[in-house]
């Protein structure tokens, strides 16, 4: 026993992996692939039985935290065969996972273990339908990358405002399951905010045409939105119509040391009064979550981290010119200094600097996976409360497990923290969230309730979250959202077990 175990010995009774079974192939089961074959063509269904196939990019959820085994991996290549593909399913009631990039946080997108689920992936569906430069709208099916989908409005003149660190990867698809959020929230809102109309695909293999372009449109229940956050339960999203916007004239990020966390909300309540709607982002990272940045990407040249527990980082888009947007910047900053709030502060001089500053933040997640598994909390709580509940709960988790380490950032421009626990130095990781992940998010949890909170503001509730939301949802709240589900999935086969169990 090492020296690690006996001083948590609670890991030392945890550890172990358990790995998903191998499930017999029926002549049922045949019959359903050779189906699904008919519909998507031979080389778009992939099973375990067929030698050069490896499943796994869709059985790994992206934290390798789950492992599953599908029964077929199904990659239709339009919404008509979406549709297609779940009536089959439906006929013989196999269940259905629908899978974007698979980069969720949640392990929402990937199959159990039995081997009787389908994982059915937009990848191939990823078109962009239609641009309307008078109506600010880009249409696009649900496997396209959101990067693509970026480009794409940029390349036509316009801006698509969603960013997060997995855009490279990610789908607009998945992005509208679990109503994504990212970094610019605090001026133009989550995925929810930013789409118009959806055309989806229903659990009984119904296709909902409902791409309207429409701002306005009060003709009963919005449909849309229950979609939207449902992560695949209620129906599969196949194509939508979003928003777009003018491109900025000018766009400058600066970086600011503050002292502490309250001083970081009193530069935001600051930041929205000099800057109002130009505010575009504000992102908030602890020292220890800079430091893993620094330890592991050493070429990132992290600013000013060493000298301060927390730092920030601001953009200020603005519709006239450079030099107003740095003007308001600098007014900014100078008021900052003054009332302490921001003790140093450095401001992009170009694009470059900007997009280092933010390679950066984004470079967190992936400096905490290097460093090992860890505890990750997406959680909401009401910005004027952040500064008690952060001071409260590292008191808490340092008392519970001594030594463990707070990878603490997030959008504090929206209440949104990514509130991680690292395991305390030399400790292995995936030993410790055997051990200790039920306890500390327990803690956590209470705590979030205590100061009306959510426990999940961005991620979804998935597979990870799913035994929690009673504990902490309202029971009418969820009650309501049975009914949905049985309403709208009365044989449960679209993502079972996922968000109501």
């Amino acid at each position: 026993m090492t020296r690690q175990t006996t001083k948590y010995p609670e890991i030392a009774k945890t550890a172990g992996t358990v790995m998903a079974a191998e499930t017999p192939f029926t002549a049922a089961n045949k019959t359903l692939i050779d189906a699904l074959r008919r519909i998507c063509g031979d080389a778009h269904v992939l099973t375990h039985q067929d030698p050069s196939a490896d499943l796994s990019p869709w059985e790994q959820d992206w934290r390798k935290r789950v492992k599953g085994r599908a029964l077929a991996v199904v990659r239709p290549g339009s919404t008509l065969e979406v549709a297609a593909v779940v009536k089959a399913c439906a006929a013989v009631n196999t269940p259905i996972v629908p899978q974007g990039g698979n980069t969720g946080l949640v392990a929402g997108g990937v199959p159990d273990s039995s081997g009787l689920q389908i994982v059915l992936s937009t990848g191939r569906m990823n078109a962009i339908r239609a641009i309307d430069k008078d109506n600010l709208t880009l249409t696009v099916e649900a496997g396209c990358v959101l990067q693509s989908l970026q480009t794409a409005a940029e390349n036509a003149g316009f801006l698509f405002p969603l960013s997060l660190g997995a855009e490279g990867s990610c789908t607009i698809g998945g992005n509208l399951g679990t109503n994504a959020g990212g970094t610019q929230v605090v001026r133009y809102g989550n995925t929810r905010d930013l789409c118009l109309g959806l055309e989806v695909v229903t659990a009984q293999g119904e296709i909902w045409h409902g791409l309207s372009g429409l701002r306005k449109d009060n003709t009963g229940y919005d449909l849309r939105n229950l979609m939207i956050g449902s992560e695949g339960t209620l129906g599969i999203i196949t194509a939508a119509t979003l928003k777009l916007y003018p491109q900025p004239a000018a766009q400058l990020t600066a970086w600011a040391a503050v002292p502490n966390m309250q001083a970081a909300v009193q530069l935001l309540g600051l930041a929205h009064q000099r800057l109002g709607p130009g505010l575009t982002g504000f992102e908030v990272m602890g020292q220890f979550a800079l430091g893993l940045v620094d330890k592991h990407y050493p070429q990132l040249r992290v600013p000013l981290w060493k000298e301060t527990p927390w730092c920030v980082l601001l953009e200020n888009s603005d519709s006239e010119n450079e030099a107003h947007a740095r003007s308001q910047f600098e007014s900014l900053l100078e008021t900052a200094l003054e009332v302490g709030c921001v003790t140093d502060a450095v401001v992009a001089e170009n694009l470059t600097q900007a997009r280092s500053l933010w390679h950066i933040r984004e470079s967190i997640t992936l400096a905490q996976a290097t460093e090992g598994l860890n505890i990750k909390h997406d959680i909401s709580i009401p910005v004027s409360r952040i500064p008690a509940f952060v001071a409260e709960t590292d008191a808490l988790l340092a008392r519970e497990v001594p030594g463990v380490r707070m990878v603490n950032f997030g959008h504090l421009g929206d209440g949104n923290l990514h509130y991680n626990v690292q395991a305390p130095e030399g400790v292995d990781g995936t030993a410790f969230l055997n051990a200790f992940e039920e306890r500390v998010n327990t803690l956590v949890f209470d705590q979030v309730a205590r100061f009306d909170g959510s426990i999940s503001a961005e991620h979804g509730v998935g597979e990870l979250k799913v035994g929690k939301l009673p504990l902490y949802k309202d029971p009418t709240a969820l009650a309501m959202m049975r009914a949905v589900k049985k309403a709208l999935d009365p044989q449960n086969l679209l993502n079972p077990g996922r968000v109501l169990g």
